[in-house]
C-alpha cells in the first residue's frame, strides 16, 4: 500500500486495508483513489490519491473530518521537540483507566464491573467523551454521555482531593523514567520544548505538577516554552473551552503548540519532533505534518499505528541519542 506524502507500507504493517472510507465516500478505483487503510484501531482512516494523501478521522460523537497528510521527515538540527504527558512524560494511564472503569461501575450499578484487554487502545489517548462515548456502546447503550461525564467528574474530583491531600492512590502519577534529563538535555542545546495533552486541564496539571515536584525541578510552567491541553470541561452552569471535539486524533493541540505556543513557522515543522506512546497521539502528530517518534509501553503497537512513526524508540534516553545524531 502506496500513500503519497505519507509512506508504503506491508500488508502485515498494522494498518487494515478497505476498499471503501468507513463513511462510503471513497472507493478504491474510483475519483482517483489507489488506496485505503485504517489504523487498527480504526479511529484515522488514510485515503491515498494518485499525488496526496488525506486521512478521516472518525468520531464516536458523531463529527469525522478529512484532513490533508503532509510529508514528515525529521532534518536536523532539531529545534523543537512536543511530546505528551499521560504515558510519555507522567506514568498515569492505569489512574485514568480506572477512573474510567469506575465510571463503568456507576452507570452499570455493577460493583464488580471490569474492562478488558481488547478495551485499553480505546479508553486511552482520546478524549473524555471519546472514552465514554465507547464504553457505552459496548456496555450501557442505554445511558447517555452527559450522564457518564457527571459521574467521570465526580470520581475524578474525589480522587484527585485524595491525592492533593496525601490520602489517594500513591501510584497515580510517577514521572517517565529518564524525565528529569532528557528535558535538561533539551534545554541544554538549546531546543524548545512543548508539553501536549488531550487531558482536561484540571486533570493535567496535577499530574505534570506532581511530576515536577517528585523531580525537583521547580514550576513547568516557567520550564516548558509552551503547554497545551485540551481545556475546561463543559459543565452545567459553567462554561467550557473547545476540546471533547477537537483532541488527539486532530491535529489541533499539536498544531496550536507548534504554530501558536512556539511561534515556529509551518515551514519549518520536520526540525522539530513530536513523541508520543499512544497510537491517537501518533495520528496527531503526523497530520499536523511534524516527524512522530513513538515510544513503547503505551497502545502504539496494540492500535496498529507503529508503522505510521517516523522513528520507534524504547525510552526517553533512545530518543535524545535520535536527537543528537
Amino acid at each position: 500500500m502506496t500513500f503519497p506524502d505519507f509512506g508504503s507500507f506491508e500488508d502485515d504493517c498494522g494498518l487494515i486495508p478497505a476498499n471503501q472510507s468507513g463513511d462510503g465516500r471513497f472507493t478504491v478505483g474510483g475519483d482517483g483513489v489507489t488506496a485505503i487503510a485504517a489504523t487498527g484501531d480504526k479511529k484515522v482512516e488514510f485515503i491515498g490519491f494518485a499525488s496526496h494523501t488525506m486521512a478521516r478521522v472518525n468520531s464516536q460523537m458523531g463529527y469525522p473530518a478529512y484532513y490533508p497528510v503532509h510529508p514528515a521527515a525529521l532534518r536536523k538540527p532539531v529545534e523543537a521537540v512536543l511530546m505528551d504527558l499521560d504515558g510519555t512524560s507522567v506514568r498515569s494511564e492505569e489512574f485514568w483507566i480506572w477512573i474510567i472503569e469506575l465510571t463503568v461501575k456507576s452507570l452499570t450499578e455493577n460493583a464488580r464491573f471490569s474492562l478488558e484487554d481488547s478495551d485499553l487502545p480505546f479508553v486511552s489517548g482520546h478524549s473524555v467523551s471519546e472514552h465514554l462515548r465507547y464504553c457505552i456502546g459496548k456496555y450501557c447503550p442505554e445511558q447517555t454521555v452527559e450522564r457518564a461525564r457527571e459521574f467521570y467528574f465526580r470520581h475524578t474530583r474525589r480522587e484527585m482531593k485524595k491525592i492533593t491531600e496525601g490520602t489517594g492512590r500513591a501510584d497515580a502519577f510517577t514521572p517517565a523514567p529518564g524525565l528529569k534529563d532528557f528535558l535538561y538535555g533539551l534545554k541544554s542545546k538549546g531546543i524548545k520544548i512543548g508539553l501536549v495533552t488531550s487531558g482536561l486541564f484540571e486533570k493535567a496539571w496535577p499530574e505534570i505538577l506532581s511530576a515536577f515536584r517528585t523531580l525537583h525541578m521547580g514550576d513547568p510552567l516557567e520550564f516548558y516554552d509552551t503547554v497545551i491541553s485540551a481545556g475546561h470541561p463543559l459543565q452545567k452552569g459553567g462554561a467550557g473551552t473547545l476540546g471533547e471535539l477537537s483532541p488527539k486524533p486532530h491535529p489541533w493541540l499539536y498544531a496550536e503548540a507548534f504554530r501558536v505556543g512556539l511561534g515556529m513557522d509551518f515551514a519549518r515543522r520536520n526540525h522539530a519532533l513530536g513523541i508520543e506512546d499512544s497510537a491517537a497521539g501518533v495520528c496527531s502528530i503526523r497530520l499536523a505534518g511534524i516527524p512522530t517518534a513513538g515510544i513503547s509501553g503505551g497502545n502504539i503497537e496494540k492500535s496498529g499505528a507503529k508503522c505510521l512513526c517516523n522513528f520507534y524508540r524504547r525510552d526517553l534516553s533512545e530518543i535524545f541519542k535520535l536527537i543528537e545524531e
